[in-house]
């Protein structure tokens, strides 16, 4: 029948048999004419329809850059950039510093506008921004948050979500309070798009996990920058790469980066090998024939100009590596420090207060000086005291590499002060090793005036050299190995980015002998590349290295030793890294990062008819998304730990297995003993958590 219908119409149409691929399209035509000339008979029922139905299409992106240029003083920043976000997208956006990853961001935004090329923006969309250095604006954390627009309910829901206090004084923020402040205020925006630069920079660990949960929650877009190669894994599923000053895309999350990256790089070094040799055929041919073939070699010449200026364009446009290099200088003593029984206690001042103390060298009345000795503590000498460090014991010997990890204000540069000597325990002893030669570069930044140059940073003393690890070196060749351009050397350093910053501070630090790196921070701003040489560098280091750093996977590929402060006084050391301290300790720094319930204010009642609004915080007496997936999670551990225990119990149990493979005999206790610890956890977190539900419950 359906042959017979498309051949009438064929014929009614005076055309050649039909051409089947517009059947989708005439199909349901020809049915409607031959239903209206043959009505079906009533008994047979109503004659089914063919319907047509069209491929999925392309979801309309929230915003697109189309052949976008900008212009970097006398380079172009951008030659012809394209870029889209759909909604729903999580994509990252990866780069040196100095490529223009922030400018970008700021075009995608609106914020600058483009010498060429076009910015298109779907009707009606919404954008948040969180910049590298947030401004804080109003009285309160609260007048903050609700100043892009945002519903008060909502905001005060976000900064709780970030353990923050909507009601909290919006001056002397420490670092981690500023970025947790601007991003509840993004997340209360509820924007199509949300776009975060470095957004894990002066978070804790834990902190950086919540960040990580909500990104993975949210329905809405997110374009992100950030050197935390853990945090963009778990979070992106599509990548940007900027790369002379052009965009690629890559249509998977960043685990997939490297690889593809790598590949790309190769192909384009193997495309410049292949130029090269056809500009040295071309030039052999050329100059042979020249005398011969005059009219032709006008036309061969012009073409070999046109290769070597391509050649040398792709040359230029080679991405220079920072020169990385670092002296361990004399031997130390085999012992670096010895803590016995140590323990802190500032008194009068509140956690927050007392970081801001530490980080703010104003609010001290010298170096060395404690928190009891500043101005904070004796205008709050009525608070009670607080305990940074119970009596805790450790000992550094020389070629260790510890990492010290811990909530925003548990006490880690507490602590390394104390490994330093700068800082005298109230308990035990604290016994340095000899010749020691720290070198210690300090997340704060506080070395760096704002009205400094660059060549003055490099030469506090004056000249233009440096002592670079006992040589002395020209400071614009130094500079240079830091990628610093000439041109920048008398640019104050306000103008640099965070990321130049960085490389000036770890100019600053590595031109010095030191058998003692302490490294506050050091991964904040930096690229992949430079993060990537610098762990090359670490890992080649013959002295002793102290880290303290929030970078997951920094952590894991540099430390043997864990030290975690809970933010309460406990601290417990672990062999290995960060994945090896979460195995070994469960649960010990959880819920560190947020403010708990009992101390958080009950939330403003939220509308009814908004409750559907935003689901994880439509609700305020039911368990936090947080909590809930605590709850979960804790159940499938009681129900699934007794089994493996029961499992490594019974393999333990085999009397030859000591002395037949000491190795798994070994791993097999720390498994045991992982595991026992975890249930252990479980069952009090499980505990809490269903009392807590039904405390709110009723």
């Amino acid at each position: 029948m359906v042959e017979g219908t498309l051949s009438a119409w064929s014929v009614r149409r005076r055309e050649s048999p039909p051409d089947l691929r517009f059947a989708p399209i005439v199909l349901p035509i020809a049915f409607a004419m031959e239903q209206r000339q043959n009505p079906r008979p009533e008994a047979l029922g109503p004659r089914p329809q063919a319907r047509y139905t069209p491929p999925p299409m392309a979801r309309a992106p929230l915003v697109s850059l189309r052949d976008v240029r900008l212009q970097d003083g006398p380079l172009p920043l951008f030659d012809g950039v394209d870029l889209a976000i759909e909604p729903g997208q999580h994509a990252c956006l990866v780069g040196r510093n100095g490529a223009g990853k922030s400018t970008l961001m700021k075009l995608v935004m609106g914020l600058i506008e483009p010498d060429s090329g076009e910015r298109a923006v779907q009707a009606g969309a919404r954008f948040a921004y969180v910049p590298q250095e947030p401004d804080i604006v109003g009285p309160t954390l609260r007048d903050h948050a609700v100043s892009g627009g945002a519903d008060p309910w909502m905001a005060d829901q976000w900064l709780e979500t970030f353990g923050l206090d909507p009601a909290k004084s919006a001056t002397r923020l420490s670092g981690g309070e500023t970025r947790r402040a601007d991003l509840a205020r993004a997340f209360a925006e509820q924007p199509d798009l949300l776009l975060l630069d470095e957004p894990t920079n002066h978070l804790d660990i834990l902190a950086i996990e919540t960040l990580e949960d909500e990104l993975k929650a949210a329905r809405f877009a997110v374009l992100m920058v950030s050197h935390d190669r853990t945090f963009l894994e778990r979070t992106t599923k599509r990548c940007f790469w900027l790369e002379n000053r052009r965009v690629r895309t890559l249509d998977k999350g960043f685990k997939a980066f490297d690889e593809w990256a790598a590949k790309v790089t190769e192909e384009e070094a193997e495309s410049l090998r292949r130029l090269t040799k056809e500009i040295e055929r071309e030039t052999y041919t050329f100059y042979r024939s020249i005398t011969a073939q005059r009219t032709r070699n006008e036309g061969r010449a012009r073409r070999l100009e046109a290769l070597r200026q391509d050649r040398a364009k792709r040359v230029a446009d080679l991405p220079r590596e920072i020169q990385l290099g670092v002296d361990a200088g004399p031997s130390s003593g085999k012992l670096v420090a010895e803590l016995k029984g140590v323990s802190k206690t500032f008194l009068g001042v509140t956690s927050d207060e007392s970081r801001v103390a530490r980080e703010d060298p104003t609010s001290q009345s010298a170096p060395g000086a404690t928190a009891s000795d500043s101005p904070l503590a004796t205008r709050h000498s009525s608070l009670p005291a607080r305990t940074i460090l119970k009596p805790f014991s450790t000992r550094i010997m020389r070629g260790d590499r510890l990492a010290i990890v811990g909530p925003n204000g548990a006490g880690k540069t507490t602590l390394v002060r104390l490994l330093l000597g700068e800082l005298e325990a109230d308990t035990g002893s604290i016994r340095l090793g000899a010749n020691l030669a720290p070198v210690y570069l300090d997340q704060s930044r506080d070395e760096l005036r704002s009205d400094m140059t660059l060549w003055d940073a490099l030469t506090p003393g004056g000249g233009d050299s440096i002592l670079v690890r006992g040589q002395s070196k020209h400071v614009a060749a130094y500079a240079k190995d830091f990628l610093f351009k000439e041109s920048q050397l008398r640019q104050p350093v306000s103008t640099l980015s965070g990321g130049e910053r960085n490389r000036l501070l770890l100019a600053r630090a590595l031109a010095k002998p030191a058998n003692l790196l302490v490294l506050d921070e050091p991964t904040n701003d930096l690229d992949m590349e430079t993060l990537d040489r610098l762990e090359d560098l670490l890992e080649e280091y013959d002295g002793t290295l102290i880290l303290v750093s929030h970078d997951r996977d920094f952590i894991d590929r540099l430390a043997t030793s864990t030290i975690a402060l809970d933010g309460r006084g406990n601290a417990v050391e672990t062999p290995g890294g960060w994945t090896d301290f979460v195995a070994q300790n469960p649960g010990f720094l959880s819920g560190e990062s947020r403010v708990t319930s009992d101390e958080k204010k009950m939330p403003t009642p939220v509308p009814a008819s908004l409750a559907t609004r935003h689901s994880p915080l439509a609700t305020p007496k039911k368990l936090s998304y947080k909590d809930a997936r605590r709850l979960d999670e804790a159940e499938r551990e009681l129900e699934t730990l007794p089994a493996s225990i029961e499992a490594l119990e019974a393999a333990l149990a085999d009397p030859a297995l000591y002395t037949s493979d000491r190795n798994r005999f070994d791993k097999l206790s720390a498994d045991l003993d992982a595991a026992r610890a975890k249930l252990e956890t479980a069952e009090a977190d499980w505990l809490r958590l269903e009392e807590m539900k039904a405390a709110l419950a009723t």
